[in-house]
């Protein structure tokens, strides 16, 4: 008797799920696509090997709609280890580790508390930028020398949890595509001090916790306007070309479209109506 890996129809599916350490993000999803025994899956927002947390996935059609999700801010749970030092700014590639003196804890907080606002700083060159069309951390593997681009981050919120020498936890609330890697040696120059970190979790993605893997309703999430419809469903069940005549919002720009068993997202450009996506299965 053959067993089947994988079922017949695609499944549409949105969850999040919580990525362990020491795993790259596709292996996770490999592992998560057979214990739903689908193979058509995305994720959202990569983690590197070495952090844990939320991880956003979506089976079948719901795989299409990453661009169209409310992910930010991202927060992050995170831990210095002062002393130790790291290639890659993390517990992966540490070659160095020295006794640093005790902080002071009020200045730790100060400092934690004054990482606010728009920051400038240059990405680890352990991560997934592309330079030359090529990962980051690809070349710095091969050890080929390279210069990162300066860029800036948004920190939207900051949070000291605990300083329990030499390890210093906070919580940081950033923007999208930010790095926590980089966040952490700004605060270690302040203190004057060096360090890794040993501990990074992702616990949300804006809207989006780890809930023990619970079905999530796309329409939550979405961040379109609701566009009302007047004509028949079966225009866009079909497919059909849809007039403006028959939307209350004319105006250029991307609108939900939402019956029961379905919804589309449509574009309206210079008064004429394209599907994004048609027919979205709930």
């Amino acid at each position: 008797m053959q067993v089947r890996l994988y079922d017949k129809e695609p499944l549409n599916k949105l969850l999040v799920v919580k990525k362990p350490m020491f795993m790259s993000s596709n292996s996770y999803l490999n592992r998560i696509k057979r214990k739903y025994k689908n193979k058509k899956a995305g994720f959202s927002g990569t983690l590197d090997p070495f952090a844990s947390g939320c991880l956003i996935v979506a089976f079948g059609q719901y795989s299409k709609l990453f661009n169209y999700l409310e992910k930010t801010p991202k927060t992050y749970r995170t831990t210095i280890w002062l002393g130790a030092e790291s290639e890659s700014l993390d517990l992966e590639n540490i070659h160095t580790i020295n006794e640093k003196d005790v902080l002071s804890e009020d200045k730790i907080k100060e400092e934690i508390k004054n990482l606010i606002g728009s920051i400038k700083y240059f990405p680890p060159k352990f991560s997934a930028k592309k330079i030359d069309g090529k990962r980051a951390y690809e070349l710095a593997r091969a050890g080929k020398e390279f210069e990162m681009k300066e860029s800036t981050m948004n920190i939207i919120d900051t949070k000291f949890i605990s300083y329990s020498h030499p390890f210093i936890t906070f919580e940081s609330s950033v923007s999208e595509g930010s790095y926590i890697r980089s966040l952490a040696q700004i605060l270690l120059e302040r203190l004057n001090s060096c360090g890794t970190l040993s501990y990074l979790e992702r616990l949300n993605e804006g809207k989006f916790f780890y809930e023990n893997e619970k079905d999530l309703n796309p329409l939550d999430f979405l961040d379109i306007k609701r566009n009302n419809y007047s004509g028949t469903k079966e225009w866009l069940d079909l497919g059909k070309k849809i007039s403006l005549d028959f939307l209350e919002y004319k105006e250029d720009g991307k609108y939900l479209i939402i019956f029961d068993e379905f919804f589309s997202i449509i574009e309206i450009i210079n008064e004429e109506v394209k599907y994004v996506l048609n027919k979205v299965r709930l």
